[in-house]
């Protein structure tokens, strides 16, 4: 009687629950197989992925498609919009007048990563890899073009340097003290630019206009100044005063729009807080270095200019 009534009670509760029971296993088979199915796809595109990236590459792919056919006769307009996009986009590294910078020199007749227009084209859209020359997939190919037309009106035969570079480099290290600031290899003072491989990267003239009215290479204004670029591009002579009197002046060598960061001329490093200063002056267009115009003959200025355009990084 009791074994009955239990098994009663047991297939009720059963019976009472079936419909509930089953529609959750149902729920449940469905979760599990769109589960399944869904790693199954995702693996699946894994899989293909890795044999995409494995399998060798055709060698059509790897090559560039070429550029289209450049404008034959550039017209004035070509040339001014050129130049407008060669100021903004370039001079930051190639110096506005195209004679070097952080970026090497384009007024040479020749240039070696450029032999021909077509190259010269690929070079500006693809950067130059294990360089700090960036591409400019912002560029249209117009674009392009036109910054290339107007760089060849800038190319010019450099004079020659009739100068002893020997004579030139005892010139530095004496006569001139250029070391105090300026580093080359690692050797020298820090607050000016340093000059390794200045003579791939600035022209004769150039250098020689640097050395007599150092002023002139240092733009007047903070349209050529960027925040991405280092020094020497970035070059600015800065004073500050602090709320408790303090009077600083040196190069800047970091700011944001919270801090600077200066070096002052006896090579001690300062970090303020813009808060904490009562004027900030940024001195555009000037330079801390005297122009050496009288301090060298004309043929030691010579010597001094052979020398530093034999410097080139150890190329």
């Amino acid at each position: 009687m009791r074994e009955g009534c239990l098994r009663d009670e047991l297939s009720g509760r059963s019976a009472h629950r079936a419909p509930g029971h089953g529609l959750q296993e149902v729920i449940y088979f469905h979760l599990r197989w769109i589960s399944f199915l869904t790693l199954a796809i995702c693996w699946g595109h894994l899989l293909g992925w890795a044999q995409v990236v494995s399998s060798p590459l055709p060698p059509s792919a790897l090559q560039p498609p070429p550029p289209p056919p450049p404008a034959p006769f550039p017209t004035a307009e070509d040339l001014e919009e050129g130049k407008r996009l060669f100021l903004s986009n370039c001079a930051p590294c190639h110096g506005p007048n195209g004679d070097g910078g952080k970026g090497s020199d384009l007024t040479r007749p020749h240039l070696p990563r450029a032999s021909d227009d077509r190259i010269f084209f690929s070079v500006i859209r693809r950067g130059i890899p294990g360089t700090e020359m960036p591409n400019t997939r912002h560029l249209l190919d117009r674009d392009i073009w036109q910054v290339i037309a107007y760089v060849r009106t800038l190319q010019r035969s450099s004079p020659p340097v009739h100068g002893d570079p020997v004579r030139g480099a005892e010139l530095y290290r004496g006569k001139g003290k250029c070391g105090q600031c300026h580093m080359i290899a690692g050797e020298g003072g820090r607050l000016g630019p340093e000059l390794t491989d200045i003579g791939e990267r600035r022209s004769p003239g150039y250098l020689r206009t640097a050395i007599t009215n150092p002023e002139r290479a240092i733009p007047e204004n903070f349209f050529l100044y960027r925040f991405v670029t280092l020094l020497p591009d970035n070059f600015l002579q800065v004073r500050v005063v602090t709320k408790d009197g303090q009077r600083i002046t040196g190069i800047r060598l970091n700011e944001d729009p919270f801090s600077i960061q200066i070096r002052d001329f006896s090579d001690h490093i300062y970090s303020f807080w813009k808060s904490e200063l009562a004027e900030l002056h940024k001195d555009w267009g000037k330079s801390p270095m005297p122009s050496y115009r009288g301090v060298f003959t004309p043929a030691e200025m010579d010597d001094l200019i052979a020398y530093l355009v034999s410097l080139r990084g150890g190329r």
